[in-house]
């Protein structure tokens, strides 16, 4: 009954993007488990799994083979996008589930490639002799035949949307839809909040370091000044040489800008190298010249 049942569901093609995805879900999933496995050796010797690191990784992608090509036809990547594998050699447009060879087939080409590249690899990186040389170019001369016939796979693919990898084309097996695909009804307004803000926020990101923030804030303070009337009665050279106007301390070398506010050498000549726009902080002023004090007063005085 169940078969009668899967055999008049209707095929639907799923787009080439959706099958991409499936493919590298899957690949973030087997990376996921094969770091939660090796998590549970880290109290082991180190290099405890190296030596049959590709057996152990063989036996993991065929329990997940078991868990899912072999029971739900259908990778972990393609269950979470709602879709599975259709027996594409099948003469019917009805949905056909994978053959029990087709499943072998794809656990030797896929978990079986896997594990003797990476066996293979190891058995001959450390080997000079001539025969082994031999094997080993023989088996590099393979593999990148079949990265070639991969890539003109994967161009295939693109032009025509069927078979992803080349494992499935070799196995007759295409990527269809479990359940048709409604139409979802989708609401804008929040993705177009979303890109507003973060075109604000790119924009913002792009001004801020274009903009003198210190001469900006030291022009606003001075025009409040200026509106407010404000006048000091300590406006006089003599009451500001009791500190540096930049750093708050007592003047070292003290200089002056044209203004009547007194600043240390090293103060104002790193503000002034770093912007030739510099003006006072207190009044606003702009470098006219870098002047040393020319007054002396008497340390007694300027305590008082």
């Amino acid at each position: 009954m169940a078969s009668i049942i899967g055999n008049e569901k209707s095929v639907n093609p799923v787009l080439r993007i959706s099958q991409l995805d499936a493919l590298e879900l899957n690949k973030a999933l087997e990376q996921l488990l094969w770091s939660q496995f090796t998590s549970c050796f880290h109290g082991f010797k180190p290099g405890v799994l190296t030596q049959f690191e590709p057996e152990v990784k063989a036996f993991l992608w065929l329990v997940l083979w078991r868990f899912t090509i072999y029971s739900k036809n259908a990778t972990v990547g393609q269950a979470i996008l709602n879709i599975q594998y259709k027996n594409n050699l099948s003469q019917t447009e009805k949905y056909q589930p994978l053959s029990k060879h087709q499943k072998l087939w794809y656990l030797i080409l896929t978990v079986g490639g896997r594990w003797l590249e990476e066996r293979c690899y190891d058995l001959f990186s450390n080997r000079q002799m001539q025969s082994f040389c031999k094997i080993k170019s023989c088996i590099n001369f393979g593999a990148g035949l079949l990265k070639l016939c991969g890539l003109l796979n994967f161009l295939i693919f693109l032009q025509k949307g069927t078979f992803a990898t080349l494992t499935e084309r070799i196995l007759g097996i295409r990527s269809v839809f479990c359940k048709p695909q409604s139409v979802r009804q989708i609401g804008f307004e929040y993705m177009n909040r979303e890109l507003l803000w973060h075109g604000f926020a790119e924009f913002l990101i792009y001004l801020l370091p274009l903009i003198n923030v210190r001469k900006l804030k030291l022009k606003i303070s001075s025009c409040c000044s200026h509106i407010a009337g404000l006048s000091n009665s300590k406006n006089t050279l003599t009451a500001h040489c009791e500190e540096c106007s930049l750093c708050g301390e007592w003047p070292t070398m003290p200089h002056t800008i044209g203004c009547s506010h007194v600043f240390c050498y090293y103060c104002i000549k790193s503000s002034y190298l770093f912007d030739m726009y510099f003006t006072c902080p207190k009044c606003g002023s702009e470098v006219q010249s870098l002047q040393p004090l020319k007054y002396k007063f008497e340390m007694t005085e300027l305590h008082a």
